[in-house]
């Protein structure tokens, strides 16, 4: 080869090399120019989000509207609406049991009179004015209990502490207190027993007659009977039991249980708690005594069965459970066992059982009449048919005392 055409290959390879060169310099600025012109840098998305949210966080807490305040505020109103509605739930329960109540009664009196219809048994003017709506409120119901062979006490009551004829309407309508003698009757009904009972309670219109039938091993059911018979007929305050041989006086007795008036369920008289007696044959014998533990226990306090007295809400208590109502042989202990369990305040007067003259003359004498006097001996007053005239004359407030006192 010629160095001519070593120079011509030569000239022509360096002149590739510029182009190539200046074409590669081109592209790159081409490829700057069209990148700087298309090419965006991504915003930070998920950054702008989070400080929204919590620029709106810091808004609400500047506006008092702080989710977790609101939530807060919306379980305390949650809570109150919830508090609100359990008062009114309680209250209408309330009523309803209070409504219950008065249903049951007037269904104990309803009931009372249709079996006495259904047995025969002669109809008390007390169960006939039932239908009539009761609106008056007594002070106290006394019943005396008394028995068929009583005659003679009731009348010795009749002629001393009791008020007989208008007086007797008049303490019902002005004193609000309503008094009857408590009997039931025969097992032979319509018998000359039952006859003679009639007769009397015709000419004195003061006997309760009730639906049971008399025997000494069924005070307890008379008492039960007695009780829910009364709420029945009478809507008082207090509803008093006394044996037809203890003398009362009658102002001071309301007097001493106005007192006690705003108590809801006061239970009231001389308590005891005597010794439980397993040993048969003898006076106040109790066949279920293995029911007060070991032999020698005592019995719970309750109120000797002369005379007590118990609140409405006690009285209504009785008479509507009284199917369920256990019975011992003892009719006191029969009232004081119905009350174990219950909220009743147990209220321990002795001017409820004061002994009679000289006793009760000691007391009047010195200006603390006594509300009953009894012989403890005879667990009322020896012979009172004949002996109650004295303890009346020596131990009565005085028939002035009863029209005077205000209740």
């Amino acid at each position: 080869m010629s160095f001519k055409s070593r120079g011509d290959q030569l000239s022509r390879s360096s002149i590739s090399q510029k182009w190539t060169l200046l074409l590669c310099i081109g592209c790159f600025c081409a490829g700057m120019f069209f990148t700087n012109r298309m090419w965006t840098i991504p915003e930070p998305q998920g950054i702008k989000r989070t400080t929204a949210i919590e620029a709106e966080k810091l808004k609400l807490v500047l506006e008092g509207c702080d989710p977790n305040t609101l939530h807060l505020k919306e379980v305390k109103r949650e809570s109150k609406d919830i508090f609100g509605e359990v008062t009114k739930t309680h209250n209408a329960i309330q009523t309803l049991d209070k409504t219950i109540s008065n249903l049951e009664m007037e269904l104990a009196a309803a009931r009372a009179a249709h079996e006495s219809l259904l047995g025969g048994a002669p109809l008390s003017e007390d169960l006939k004015n039932t239908e009539s709506p009761r609106k008056r409120r007594y002070l106290m119901v006394i019943g005396i209990n008394t028995a068929f062979s009583s005659r003679k006490r009731r009348d010795s009551i009749r002629a001393t502490w009791m008020p007989q004829g208008a007086k007797r309407k008049k303490l019902e309508e002005e004193k609000g207190i309503i008094i009857r003698f408590v009997i039931g009757h025969s097992a032979t009904s319509g018998g000359i027993l039952d006859r003679a009972t009639e007769a009397e309670d015709g000419k004195h219109g003061d006997i309760l007659r009730l639906e049971h039938v008399e025997g000494y091993l069924e005070l307890s059911a008379k008492t039960k009977i007695y009780f829910a018979t009364a709420v029945a007929l009478w809507d008082a305050d207090f509803y008093v039991k006394v044996d037809d041989d203890v003398h009362v006086n009658i102002a001071t007795l309301g007097e001493t249980l106005v007192r006690h008036r705003k108590k809801p369920r006061a239970y009231i008289g001389c308590m005891k708690s005597g010794p439980v007696l397993a040993q048969k044959g003898v006076r106040y014998h109790e066949p279920e005594y293995w029911k007060f533990g070991e032999a020698g226990n005592k019995y719970f306090r309750h109120a000797t069965g002369q005379l007590y007295a118990i609140s409405n809400d006690l009285a209504t208590y009785i008479s509507i459970n009284q199917h369920v109502l256990h019975k011992y042989a003892n009719e006191d202990v029969s009232l004081g066992s119905w009350f174990i369990g219950l909220d009743v305040e147990h209220i321990d007067d002795r001017r409820l059982c004061c002994g009679t003259p000289p006793d009760c003359e000691w007391k009047a004498q010195a200006g603390n009449i006594c509300v009953a006097s009894f012989d403890w001996s005879c667990s009322g007053i020896c012979r009172s048919a004949n002996r109650i005239k004295e303890v009346h004359r020596r131990c009565g407030e005085g028939e002035n005392a009863l029209w005077r006192a205000t209740f």
